[in-house]
């Protein structure tokens, strides 16, 4: 009997929603014999037949799963930012998971689409964060806020030394009181209105400038980016390029971990799609943007 629940929270687009289908799976695979899995999956424009092939992907005796919309997650009238990013405004929504959750939850592991994982992620659930807001990994193409590329880039002006570590908000495992007693999701919002010409990863902006020294960092193989190689990561983090696009070219063996898992799902006989469609998603998601500002 399953007697223990960790509570995973997943946002996708119809776009990108049949990497849900290799997530789901690998994280069920893993998954020790006694814990259950509550599946909170925030959807923005996703088909029936999709929602359809997801129920059918997950193994009833482990998950339950749960919907809502964008639309119902964010609140009515909230002014979300427009910066200059393609990436799509439905990554605001894991600022609300507080507001959405049954008010028992105390925990919530939030995880972006676009990964899979490899090992029980009951351990990654039962990592102690103490009194911090989340625990995460750092990211391990900024690291901190001075980077030059991808960093925070008004550090200065902020009053932070350049050396503050940065994290990834890919895999957040978030103190569900501290958020909602502190408003986090106001103050990130007003974070990113108030130094949007210096925005570059949206929220991730706002949520390192809130959480500053307030996060409790978590193994790096939690969070590991597939532009990376390595020998035996937790969880594998998909970024840039995803691995059903033939454009993929990162490491092999993630691609293949990738389907092996994909093909458990509803979306086994799925291949990989061209480039175009990408960039289109991409474009779709500037151009939702630029209508914030009209």
């Amino acid at each position: 009997m399953r007697t223990n629940t960790i509570t995973v929270v997943v946002v996708s687009d119809d776009h990108y929603f049949i990497l849900l289908g290799a997530l789901i799976k690998s994280i069920e695979q893993n998954l020790n014999t006694h814990t259950r899995v509550d599946l909170w999956v925030v959807e923005e424009n996703v088909t029936s037949r999709n929602k359809k092939k997801l129920e059918a992907s997950v193994d009833p005796a482990i998950t339950t799963v749960h919907w809502k919309s964008v639309s119902e997650v964010i609140p009515p009238g909230t002014k979300l930012p427009a910066d200059h990013s393609s990436f799509p405004l439905n990554v605001y929504s894991r600022l609300f998971i507080p507001d959405f959750v049954p008010q028992n939850v105390e925990k919530v592991l939030y995880l972006d689409a676009d990964m899979i994982v490899l090992r029980d992620i009951t351990e990654l659930w039962d990592t102690p964060i103490g009194d911090n807001y989340i625990g995460a990994v750092m990211d391990p193409r900024v690291q901190q806020y001075d980077n030059e590329w991808g960093g925070i880039f008004n550090y200065k002006e902020l009053g932070f030394p350049g050396n503050t570590k940065y994290f990834n908000t890919g895999m957040m495992l978030l103190n569900i009181p501290k958020w909602r007693a502190d408003n986090v999701a106001a103050k990130v919002l007003q974070c990113i209105h108030d130094n949007i010409k210096y925005v570059n990863y949206p929220d991730q902006y706002g949520l390192n400038i809130i959480f500053a020294n307030k996060w409790k960092e978590i193994d790096s193989r939690w969070n590991h980016f597939s532009t990376i190689d390595a020998e035996l990561p937790y969880l594998i983090h998909f970024v840039q390029r995803k691995p059903i696009y033939k454009s993929y070219n990162y490491n092999a063996g993630y691609q293949e971990l990738f389907y092996k898992y994909l093909k458990m799902s509803a979306w086994k006989n799925a291949k990989p799609i061209g480039e175009s469609a990408r960039y289109i998603k991409k474009i779709k998601n500037i151009l939702a943007k630029v209508k914030l500002k009209f």
